[in-house]
């Protein structure tokens, strides 16, 4: 049986996941989606769509989807349906799992990883992160949640920018590529997003093997060097200031990005030992990390990913006859001394 695709949907309350979910479950798209809700999430489906007074907590829907509530933990509610599965009594070919507006996603990414039945059934393919455009810079400013749940997105999907300025929203934006520079952003309006932009985007693959685009970090190449430039107290950007206040209050985001790149091959010992002591000591402050590497020994790119203390690596696509090879890493995470990663990741340079 081939791996099950599961991607994790997250953002703030009234961010707009429920909308979107809505959308996902009553188009006639063809696919047949499980979707987990936590039963304590504010925002639960409309009972007319989920069901929760079924003994076992999982709904068939009329296009073929199917709801299910969590009542334990998630392992156990991913190995009830993949148990289903196996048995002929579900048949669903995705996963959608929706956490509560104050969940941080970390966790639900780990169990895919850290559980071999889970690794065995399931792949995690994405996070998707809702923001609301109204409402994000008060709750990026007080709660950290909102900024980690940023922090981990491989896609950011901003709701509510007709209730707007433009000059918020191109703020916001400003605000959330500094946060997070590998997460695309767009726009969306009442949950109006195709299902090709939240499936199969391949944004999370750890244990598989990853096609991932060169160009990843060309926008901030092209432009000025966006990594060099922190928010800090003295930031006047309009997204740092609180709503609704006379005086500017302006935040200095605890979840921030930072690149490294050389063009210097690495040493792959050194590297290693470096790494496996950067996540011992920050690993539960690593949001996210990624990089295509140039290393010493091999004539194929490395791919590098990593979330919390899980860290993995694939052999890619060889360096193409002319391509400049280049090491390119983007690090995302709360409060990390840039400095000691950069300083360290350049000793390890062969």
């Amino acid at each position: 049986m081939s791996l099950i695709p599961a991607t994790i949907l997250t953002g703030f309350l009234g961010s707009g996941k429920t909308t979107l979910l809505k959308r996902v479950l009553n188009e006639a798209h063809g696919h047949k989606i499980a979707i987990i809700e936590n039963e304590f999430g504010e925002e639960n489906i409309d009972g007319d769509i989920l069901v929760t007074e079924t003994k076992e907590q999982i709904v068939q829907m009329s296009n073929g989807c199917i709801c299910c509530t969590i009542r334990e933990d998630l392992r156990a509610t991913l190995q009830l349906l993949a148990a289903k599965k196996r048995k002929g009594l579900l048949d669903f070919d995705r996963v959608v799992i929706e956490t509560t507006g104050l969940a941080d996603p970390g966790p639900v990414a780990q169990t895919f990883f850290m559980d071999d039945e889970i690794a065995e059934t399931y792949l995690l393919d994405s996070i998707l992160t809702l923001v609301d455009a109204k409402h994000a810079a008060q709750q990026l400013n007080d709660r950290q949640e909102a900024r980690r749940q940023v922090g981990f997105a491989d896609q950011i999907f901003i709701s509510k920018t007709d209730l707007v300025a433009q000059d918020e929203t191109d703020a916001l934006m400003h605000r959330l590529k500094h946060m997070n520079p590998r997460a695309p952003q767009k726009a969306v309006h009442f949950g109006d997003v195709t299902i090709k932009e939240v499936f199969d985007l391949r944004g999370f693959n750890l244990n598989a093997k990853l096609d991932i685009d060169p160009d990843f970090l060309k926008e901030e190449e092209e432009g000025h060097d966006h990594h060099d430039h922190e928010h800090g107290e003295h930031c006047d950007h309009p997204s740092h200031a609180h709503e609704g206040h006379g005086h500017h209050h302006h935040i200095d985001d605890d979840v921030k990005s930072f690149v490294f790149r050389s063009e210097r091959p690495f040493d792959p010992a050194k590297l290693e030992d470096f790494l496996g002591a950067v996540v011992n000591i920050y690993g539960p402050r690593m949001l996210r990390y990624k990089g295509v590497l140039n290393m010493n020994g091999t004539e194929r790119k490395v791919i590098f990913q990593g979330v919390h203390q899980l860290m993995g690596s694939d052999l890619g696509p060889n360096w193409a006859e002319g391509e400049q090879r280049m090491s390119k890493m983007v690090f995302i995470g709360i409060d990390l001394p840039r400095d000691i990663f950069l300083q360290g990741l350049e000793q390890c340079l062969a």
